[in-house]
């Protein structure tokens, strides 16, 4: 069967162009760093075009080219990805069914900015069938699945974004998704909170008349809270991103199943006995612990704050200051959400042959900036993973330059994927429809009862029962039977 099989694979791939055929091993060694070897999903090699997106006219079926990507033919490839993505996506799925007639976003003009994968493809695709309107553009410019790009274009949504932007090309493609002619954003989705400190300083006209932020990162969070501390934010915003269903699952499980898979795609490396160092033991830090001490590795644990640090202890790692540590570990990964927390003094006293690498939002946790000097050699070893050479031979090895882990070297778990998506698509319906000053000019968390209804949409998946309470035990709790369960702060 297995020859069958091969033979499949075969004719799968002569129904395009050979140069989109799985490349050689010598190649994919050699391959530029905008490669998209490394993300799974991705047959899509972009050596072969050096042409910027950006200086090609494509159009799609339907004759629109209101959008960017690298090449719109891939868009039978990237609309397979997205089925195969909605068959671990039943809660989004089941949600775009239940309100498909209602339509409770119809004129709603959303601009996004997230990860472009065949996951986030589906929420899109979600809200459209909702009624909205979306412009999408990309919030890393290593993580945008180029085939799933050209299916979203296919499908007719203004999407501008491929795999390998330049700095020059993120903010030209968030701009090109406000700035355009006879539509006005009036909802914003964004991940980092690039796109809305885009809108905020560029068009702030725009911003003005925006009804609602939903955003989903610890980073974007941070700024529209100081945004309002400012007394500057002059719309209702959604932190996303401390709602539970986000915080334990796409921080905490998801980075525990990923981490793994990103630091073995990219470096081979074997866990069992080998020095690492975690920093930070928030959610992301705790997932990532979990799977390295499982694996047999040796863990220590950074952290400033005194709880977090005495969770770390409970849970039987040490917790130091990196300076400490720094010359015997094998592995140092940054989990804060902070800046500069490995230095270049750091990286100087490294070990051979350490790896560094980042599962924090931004690019700023560890000091990668300091590293391009004329002292230290780079060598790019394959897709992602960069070789720094000190003077005296001594190697470091820098996994997508600083920038997310998982999701620049790996792909991380449809189904947590989905638990965020449906809190997000939760978050843009509740905001766009809210009565009038239900939401002030704040930052709000998700209600309970929506994360609880979050929750319950994917326990099918599970063939998982809740018990209901009786009316006594319900009077008894104090509770009402439907939920919400918890109070708002757990």
């Amino acid at each position: 069967s297995q020859q069958i099989q091969f033979a499949d694979d075969m004719q799968e791939f002569s129904k395009f162009p050979t140069k989109t055929g799985r490349r050689s091993l010598s190649r994919s060694i050699s391959q530029s760093s905008t490669d998209s070897y490394s993300s799974a999903a991705s047959y899509t090699d972009s050596s072969d075009d050096e042409v910027s997106p950006r200086e090609k006219q494509q159009t799609n079926s339907k004759g629109s080219s209101n959008f960017c990507v690298k090449n719109i033919k891939q868009a039978e490839f990237g609309r397979r990805e997205i089925e195969i993505a909605e068959q671990d996506m039943s809660a989004l799925i089941s949600l775009r069914k239940r309100a498909q007639g209602e339509k409770p976003l119809a004129g709603a003009k959303i601009v996004g900015c997230t990860h472009i994968t065949a996951q986030t493809a589906v929420l899109i695709e979600t809200l459209c069938a909702l009624g909205a309107q979306c412009r999408w553009s990309a919030c890393n410019i290593y993580s945008t699945q180029n085939e799933v790009a050209a299916a979203l274009a296919e499908a007719g949504v203004a999407v501008f974004a491929w795999k390998g932007e330049s700095e020059d090309d993120f903010w030209w493609c968030i701009d090109r998704c406000v700035n355009v002619e006879g539509w006005q954003a009036n909802m914003i989705l964004d991940d980092g909170g690039d796109l809305t400190h885009w809108v905020y300083k560029k068009y702030p006209n725009i911003f003005k008349k925006i009804r609602g932020i939903v955003e989903e990162s610890v980073t974007g969070v941070h700024r529209l809270y100081q945004l309002s501390k400012a007394g500057k934010l002059c719309v209702p915003a959604m932190n996303v991103n401390d709602s539970v269903t986000k915080q334990k699952f796409d921080n905490l499980y998801c980075c525990r199943e990923s981490i793994l898979d990103g630091l073995k795609r990219t470096t081979d490396v074997m866990f069992g006995g080998k020095q690492v160092v975690v920093c930070g033991y928030g959610e992301v830090g705790k997932g990532c612990c979990a799977a390295l001490k499982a694996l047999g590795a040796i863990v220590y644990v950074t952290e400033i704050d005194p709880i977090c640090a005495l969770q770390a202890c409970m849970d039987g790692f040490r917790v130091v200051k990196l300076s400490e540590v720094i010359r015997q570990v094998d592995v140092v990964i940054t989990c804060t959400g902070n800046k500069n927390v490995v230095t270049r003094e750091h990286l100087d006293r490294m070990k051979n042959s350490c790896i560094v690498c980042n599962m924090g939002h931004s690019n700023t946790e560890i000091d990668v900036t300091s590293l391009r000097t004329p002292e230290l050699t780079w060598e790019r070893v394959r897709s992602q993973v960069d070789h720094v050479i000190w003077p005296d031979g001594k190697r470091v090895v820098l996994l997508a330059e600083g920038r997310l882990l998982n999701l620049s070297c790996s792909t991380v778990p449809t189904f947590v994927l989905s638990i965020t998506a449906t809190t997000q698509a939760l978050a843009l319906i509740e905001l766009y429809n809210a009565p009038e000053g239900r939401y002030k000019q704040d930052v709000y968390l998700l209600p309970k009862k929506m994360d609880e209804y979050v929750a319950s949409l994917h326990l099918p998946s599970f063939d998982a029962h809740l018990t209901e309470l009786t009316d006594d035990q319900a009077k008894y709790l104090g509770l009402n039977k439907n939920g919400p369960f918890k109070p708002n702060y757990y």
